[in-house]
């Protein structure tokens, strides 16, 4: 069964609760044949001591909708994901307004899959450039 696009965000966002996701207010936004979007409000839940977003947030960002791309993506019912390895480049500070994280596969292998991940302002500026592995393995 194919769902909707408004079904697969209101599924996402609906396992956001009571969790980091949660926390932070990530909710996903949009998503295609190959990418998905999260955006995060900046503020001071996710700002470091001197008012900027706080890079650990960004990261946070950036692995949740990777993952979530991955458990969209990937066979969910034969398998779980989880993530490998997470790396941010920190480019550009922001103080407030949202950061959008969009997810795309650079390898979406049987057991291994890596993601490109664009964190970026409401501008379209590139704040921070991530990258993801993660690996499905079999349910039991």
């Amino acid at each position: 069964m194919q769902l909707s696009k408004e079904d697969v965000l209101k599924r996402a966002n609906l396992a956001c609760k009571n969790t980091l996701m949660e926390t932070l207010s990530i909710e996903v936004v949009d998503y295609g044949a190959d990418f998905l979007v999260a955006r995060m409000p900046v503020n001071n839940k996710v700002h470091q001591p001197d008012g900027v977003l706080h890079g650990g947030a960004t990261a946070a960002l950036a692995e949740s909708v990777g993952s979530f791309a991955s458990h969209i993506f990937i066979d969910t019912e034969t398998y779980f994901v989880r993530g490998l390895e997470i790396t941010a480049n920190h480019l550009k500070s922001i103080k407030e307004g949202f950061v959008y994280a969009k997810a795309t596969f650079l390898h979406k292998g049987r057991t291994t899959q890596l993601l490109d991940i664009r964190v970026t302002d409401q501008d379209d500026n590139l704040i921070s450039i991530c990258k993801l592995s993660t690996i499905s393995l079999p349910k039991k």
